[in-house]
């Protein structure tokens, strides 16, 4: 069970590449991350635990500060 959280941890973190927006790369990540974050909790490792909680908050503050785009701001410019 412990190794399957990890692989599943390791597979939302892959996935996340293959994200079309930035913002959703950046909450896939965070979830990796919270995955990660369990994992080293059940392994009693504060590295894994540290490494991914600092990882997974600044995903969400970067998903959370970036501005939201109307879609009259996604208009491709007049030339």
């Amino acid at each position: 069970m412990l190794d399957g959280l990890g692989w599943v941890a390791t597979a939302f973190f892959a996935a996340s590449y293959f994200c079309k927006t930035s913002r959703a790369m950046r909450r896939v990540q965070a979830t990796a991350a919270l995955l990660w974050v369990a994992y080293g909790i059940w392994m009693h490792a504060p590295p894994i635990v540290v490494a991914n909680v600092i990882v997974a908050s600044l995903a969400l503050y970067s998903d959370w500060k970036q501005p939201r785009l109307s879609s009259a701001d996604n208009r491709q410019p007049e030339i």
